[in-house]
């Protein structure tokens, strides 16, 4: 197994989850002894999740940068990015901060192409069903959304909310779900001829 300093930061990314779903379930009760503020929680939460994001950035390009490139990187990689991905709506289906549907759309999505690209990757048609630019918005109007629904609460000034994080959060997630169906669907037409001839 390769380790270098970019497969390092992706298993820190693995080991953040369990810390990131013991954050929300820390006793928030005012009338329990020890109770933290659910605001604490949510912008806990929320930190942990931003952190995640930003070494998936930076694991892949620390690889690229220092050329610590790996198959086994390369591998575990989108494998923790899913695995973070699917704590967070797991976690806010919960706390019902985000529909079932949504997730199982997100969730099911991630592993259908994950199975369809590894056996296009087996059949020496990897590249079909390469990462495209819809995959990529999906992505990011996904990560986002997530952010708005972890932490929750309206960000507020001397009082006043001036950002409704839950309603924009909640928009966002329908919109990276249709996305998600788009995605899927301009994945499955790449590899329909593959797929025509088994």
């Amino acid at each position: 197994m390769t380790c270098n300093i970019p497969t390092m930061i992706t298993w820190l990314r693995i080991l953040l989850i369990p810390v990131f779903v013991v954050v929300f379930y820390l006793p928030t009760d005012p009338q329990r002894f020890g109770a933290i503020p659910a605001h604490w929680v949510n912008v806990t939460a929320t930190l942990i999740f931003a952190v995640a994001a930003i070494t998936d950035w930076l694991d892949g390009y620390l690889a690229r940068r220092l050329n610590q490139t790996s198959s086994f990187g390369a591998f575990l990689d989108p494998v923790a990015d899913k695995l973070m991905v699917a704590a967070a709506l797991i976690v806010l289906v919960e706390f019902e901060r985000v529909g079932a549907v949504i997730a199982l759309i997100i969730i099911g999505r991630e592993i259908a192409i994950s199975a369809l690209r590894e056996w296009m990757a087996g059949a020496g048609q990897g590249s079909s069903v390469g990462v495209a630019m819809i995959g990529k918005v999906k992505t990011a109007v996904q990560m986002i959304a997530i952010l708005f629904l972890l932490y929750w609460d309206p960000i507020q000034l001397g009082g006043l909310a001036l950002f409704p994080t839950k309603i924009l959060g909640q928009v966002l997630i329908a919109i990276a779900a249709f996305l998600t169906l788009l995605s899927m669907a301009y994945y499955l037409r790449a590899a329909m001829p593959k797929i025509r001839q088994k």
